[in-house]
């Protein structure tokens, strides 16, 4: 696994100086590779995108630990970037987060998150989700930040609170948090500019911002982003909306025309595919070895 704690190292440093560090979401390992050569200081594992790639399944707490360590494992092996990883509500009470934090850290991920949501999670930009009392998360986060091994293995804590009990409340949640141990605060949801000000403005502490495309927030830009002091900015959803939108277009027109003929969608040559996925070392060890 390549520089895993430099990794590591590279983007706590960037976090705890609140440079805006911005990370697309991968959802599989053709996104991650993709992500991966693209040049970002951080990419994101959506447990969205690993839930409907993986299973098929909405993002209602259906996929499990093994589902999304798997996934984070294989994702880590595949990639140079740092890798934030999503952990849902640490899969269970605070034994199972402990296990969550050191079988995320042992398989190369970079920071975890960790929300405050009712278990089965719903989707942060789903209608219908309630959050646990204040002291369970903290507890949480306590625990999250010992069972780790490294301090550059970050601790992402989010809350749902604001779409039910308001911006005050998330603010404090928020507050909290950060003085529990969480190295990044998620303020899940915030509905304009000026609640994302606020956030920035109230909460001294590394944040991110979830820029969902249709979602409850509204996408803003990066420069604006980093002057309200967020430290990350993850994209979720945006590689498997558009990879959603364009197999649809895609599909339709072979039905339709019985051919790819004619499409107008944009593709990767196969050479271009067989080298993204590594096909040149499998020849070179054939031509070194044979092909017995």
């Amino acid at each position: 696994m390549p520089d895993v704690q430099e990794g590591r190292r590279a983007l706590a440093r960037r976090i705890q100086a609140r440079e805006l560090t911005v990370a697309p979401g991968v959802f599989d390992l053709i996104s991650a590779k993709v992500a991966d050569r693209a040049g970002f200081d951080a990419l994101y594992m959506t447990g969205y995108g690993i839930a409907a790639s993986h299973m098929g399944l909405p993002d209602a707490g259906l996929a499990s630990y093994a589902d999304m360590l798997g996934r984070a494992a294989r994702i880590c092996e595949a990639i140079r970037t740092p890798l934030i990883a999503d952990a849902d509500t640490g899969f269970g009470g605070l034994l199972n987060v402990r296990h969550t934090v050191r079988g995320y850290e042992a398989a190369g991920v970079a920071a975890i998150q960790i929300e405050d949501q009712e278990f089965p999670k719903k989707c942060g930009h789903a209608p219908g989700r309630r959050v646990v009392p204040l002291g369970d998360m903290l507890r949480k986060i306590e625990v999250a930040a010992e069972a780790r091994e490294s301090d550059d293995f970050l601790v992402i804590a989010r809350t749902d609170s604001r779409s039910s009990l308001g911006l005050d409340e998330a603010i404090r949640r928020g507050r909290a948090f950060s003085k529990a141990g969480a190295d990044v605060v998620f303020i899940e949801a915030p509905e304009s500019e000026e609640e994302f000000e606020r956030i920035g403005r109230e909460i001294d502490a590394p944040l991110l911002a979830n820029m969902v495309e249709g979602g409850f927030s509204p996408v803003l830009p990066a420069e604006v982003l980093a002057r309200l002091g967020f430290a990350i900015a993850i994209y979720p959803g945006t590689g498997f909306l558009t990879t959603a939108k364009t197999l649809a277009d895609v599909y339709g027109h072979l039905r339709r025309n019985g051919s790819s003929i004619g499409l107008a969608a944009e593709s990767f040559s196969i050479g271009e595919m067989h080298e993204l996925m590594g096909f040149e070392e499998i020849w070179e060890f054939e031509r070194r070895w044979g092909r017995g």
